[in-house]
């Protein structure tokens, strides 16, 4: 919310409530996007290079050829990835661009099919008609107001912060370099790929269990159960690629 914004509504709130809300604080978690693009980068950042990874080992490729073929994984699956969270942010910008140009046409085209639709999402709160026409009239003197009730309430669409496109792409692409160098770390250490693999595969089962435990404490679900989940996975993952590289070579 604006300062001007911020400004206009607190004029219109009465000062004992003011006051209340001064002296309130919301402890609500609101990094729930930030959060989303963590999660996306580093659960993939985490699993498919170790999948890779372990199946190179598994066709008894040198460690060097392990960490030169992950760094470019780990480089080109950022890049993908943070590309995705870009196109996937400026969609949604563009989608809310599009609703609201729709919503604003109809409210000067069809006001009073407006006007009933504002009356309808308050009737579905339980609010009787006598309490909700001093509302709809309200609405109808304040066009932005009106326009910003209908993005929110009739069509459920939040505004976009102009920042979400990149900062989602730097987000994920980062989350995604910074998993993807755990399974690598090993090879970078220890020359014979096999030996490499066994170090691999511990530090990465790790990493993903704490990282699964995070996800589960910051997402609301139950912590240890996303831990074993998100570890379950990632060893499946490795497995099926090391065990299709031994197949092949064969």
């Amino acid at each position: 919310m604006s300062s001007e914004e911020d400004k206009i509504t607190r004029i219109s709130i009465e000062p004992e409530k003011q006051t209340l809300l001064d002296h309130h604080t919301e402890k609500h978690f609101t990094a729930g996007e930030i959060v989303r693009d963590i999660i996306i980068g580093v659960s993939d950042g985490l699993t498919v290079p170790f999948a890779l990874a372990a199946g190179l080992s598994g066709a008894n490729a040198s460690s060097s050829i392990v960490l030169t073929a992950g760094i470019a994984e780990v480089a080109a699956g950022a890049i993908s990835m943070g590309l995705g969270g870009y196109l996937a942010a400026k969609s949604e910008e563009d989608h809310y661009a599009r609703e609201m140009k729709r919503e604003q046409e109809e409210i000067v085209a069809v006001p009073e099919t407006e006007a009933a639709e504002v009356a309808e999402i308050l009737a579905q709160y339980g609010i009787e008609p006598h309490e909700y026409s001093p509302v709809v009239n309200a609405l109808r003197k304040n066009p932005q107001a009106w326009l910003d009730f209908m993005m929110r309430f009739e069509l459920g669409l939040e505004k976009p912060d102009p920042k979400r496109a990149l900062q989602s792409a730097f987000t994920i692409a980062i989350a995604y370099v910074l998993g993807g160098f755990i399974p690598l770390l090993p090879y970078m250490l220890i020359p014979h790929a096999m030996d490499a693999l066994v170090a691999s595969v511990v530090i990465t089962l790790f990493a993903l269990f704490i990282f699964g435990y995070a996800k589960g404490h910051f997402t609301g679900s139950k912590p240890l159960r996303s831990a074993f989940e998100t570890a379950f996975i990632g060893a499946i993952a490795s497995a099926a690629a090391f065990c299709l590289a031994k197949v092949v070579q064969h």
